[in-house]
């Protein structure tokens, strides 16, 4: 057995099995033996002490029924030494006959052969006689029932089995008895010892889980015997024996029943641990130990299942993450082209300006009149700010990612930051805008200066993008306690995928190869920015109907 266990590791259930085995089946049977020995030694122990007791029981019960006949014949004596004549006495003791049942017959004899012929049928005719010798030379018979006697004398014993003999001591004869047995009592009186020791309880008998108790009165001069029967030894300690196996073998039968079913669980959630891992180490990150708990699921195996996972669970974060960050990378590289791309592009033009026309300012040999000077001043101004713009917009990126903008929230009317942001913006083209607004004197909470910025931006942004011809139209809406402000312009429909992309950085309607407009591309990322910032939010929409629309809601003052 060792060689084959040291060949093969065990599994669960058969190391369970064996450990069993060894641990409870082995102890237990053990126990049981030791159990049974021990309840069998104390069954025999009682046994004795009950026969013991018993046989004291008796005896007491006959002298406080001898010391009360004694008593009461005393007192009738006494009593009638007032009567003078034998007709008085004897109606006397009729009397005293109507009122105590338990007196058979109560008389007064004064002859030797009638006080012998009592003393003669005592036994024979079931009679218990008392005599009792008066102060003249008479004497007072007592007879009473046998039967009286045995309730006096088993009274406290009729629910006992065990069988009650006592034997008068003068003619050894069978005076009363309880539960008798002819065969058990001539049986009993053969294994009496030929010596018996006197007014105390002994046991005897040849078999020890049967005792044998006999006590040997001297006064009065009786000899009471208590047999333990056989039914008293069954149900002490044959029936004990008996449920101490049966309940050993449900015992065991429920252990095995519990550890098996036990086990069952533990292996299948034991499994279900195997699968995970397995599953893991194949780069199966989503998964999950999925337990079958009940009472038989120990902590640790719960423990454990939580544990594994929480650890796939910080995994496949962790994984995620990871594929995110790659992701962020691509776009920040993705961010790194563009920006380059666009700096490059969109700074050049304005700076290419700006030297051609200071270059030329700086020639000394031709000669420029004031009015090309200031034309060329101007130019080199409005690149100067378009440049600003531009860097601007640049530099205001990362307080909107790091959420560290200050603002001064203030009430403003609306119609003031829209007029303002209308006068702000470059107009070049000429294109119509339709303030709807002008009349609307709600007041908003922002900062003032911020707003503006948002809305010259989108004014602008609706410049660039619309149709020759047509118009730019801002209009206004209250919508619970938000004030909506709606810049539409009239411009192809945007695909929804495309409108989902235009509040990204760098992003632009008309691509590098097609870019008909000036611009980095963050202008509606940075509205966007500012708009949240001031607890509003910003919605684009696109369809034939409108256009193209930006919708600002912004809190009401």
């Amino acid at each position: 057995m060792v060689q084959f266990f040291s060949k093969r590791r065990l599994k669960i259930a058969e190391q369970i099995i064996v450990v069993m085995f060894f641990a409870i089946l082995i102890p237990m049977t053990i126990s049981g033996l030791i159990i049974n020995n021990v309840n069998q030694q104390s069954n025999r122990s009682q046994l004795r002490s009950a026969a013991v007791l018993i046989s004291k029981i008796v005896s007491e019960e006959i002298d406080v029924f001898e010391q009360s006949i004694n008593n009461e014949l005393n007192q009738i004596i006494s009593t009638l030494e007032f009567y003078k004549n034998p007709e008085q006495e004897q109606k006397y003791l009729d009397s005293i006959l109507k009122n105590m049942p338990f007196y058979k017959e109560l008389t007064i004899v004064s002859s030797k052969e009638k006080l012998e012929q009592y003393k003669a049928y005592n036994i024979r005719d079931n009679y218990g006689v008392f005599i009792r010798q008066m102060k003249d030379k008479r004497n007072l018979v007592a007879v009473l029932d046998m039967e009286i006697l045995k309730t006096e004398w088993f009274k406290t014993l009729t629910e006992d089995k065990r069988q009650i003999y006592i034997i008068d001591g003068e003619n050894n004869e069978l005076f009363a008895s309880s539960n008798y047995n002819q065969e058990d009592y001539e049986e009993s009186l053969a294994q009496l010892p030929k010596k018996l020791q006197e007014n105390q309880p002994v046991i005897f008998g040849n078999i020890k889980n049967q005792p044998l108790v006999y006590l040997k009165k001297t006064n009065p001069n009786a000899l009471i015997i208590v047999n333990t029967t056989e039914d008293i030894k069954k149900n002490a300690i044959d029936y004990n024996r008996d449920r101490i196996i049966l309940s050993i073998i449900i015992t065991v039968l429920t252990i095995f029943f519990v550890v098996g079913l036990y086990t069952s669980y533990l292996y299948i959630n034991i499994r279900q641990l195997f699968k995970a891992i397995i599953a893991i180490s194949k780069g199966n990150y989503e998964r999950r130990i999925r337990l079958l708990t009940n009472i038989f699921t120990p902590f640790e195996i719960v423990f454990l299942g939580m544990e594994f996972n929480r650890m796939v669970n910080q995994i496949h974060k962790s994984y995620v993450q990871i594929n995110k960050k790659n992701k962020e990378l691509k776009q920040l590289d993705e961010f790194r082209s563009n920006m380059i791309d666009t700096v490059s592009h969109e700074f050049r033009t304005p700076l290419t300006s700006i030297q051609g026309y200071t270059s030329r300012l700086l020639r000394q040999d031709i000669e420029i009149d004031e009015e090309t000077k200031q034309k060329s001043l101007k130019i080199i101004k409005r690149q100067s700010e378009r440049l600003k713009r531009m860097i601007e917009d640049l530099l205001v990126i990362p307080d909107i990612e790091g959420a560290k903008l200050n603002f001064n929230m203030i009430n403003i009317p609306i119609n003031t930051v829209i007029e303002n942001s209308i006068l702000l913006v470059k107009n070049d083209s000429g294109k119509e805008i339709i303030n709807n607004i002008h009349d609307c004197t709600t007041e908003i909470i922002a900062d003032n200066d911020r707003i503006e910025q948002v809305f010259v931006n989108l004014i602008e942004n609706a410049i660039k993008y619309s149709k020759e011809s047509s118009p730019i139209i801002l209009n206004y809406e209250i919508e619970e306690n938000r004030l909506v402000i709606s810049v539409q312009n009239d411009y192809d429909v945007i695909p929804r995928e495309k409108l989902k992309t235009l509040f990204d950085k760098f992003t632009r309607l008309d691509d590098s190869t097609t870019r008909t407009t000036r611009g980095t591309g963050l202008g509606l990322y940075i509205v966007k920015g500012l708009v949240e910032a001031m607890n509003g939010e910003i919605r684009l929409y696109s369809n034939e109907d409108v256009g193209f629309c930006v919708k600002v809601y912004i809190p009401i003052a």
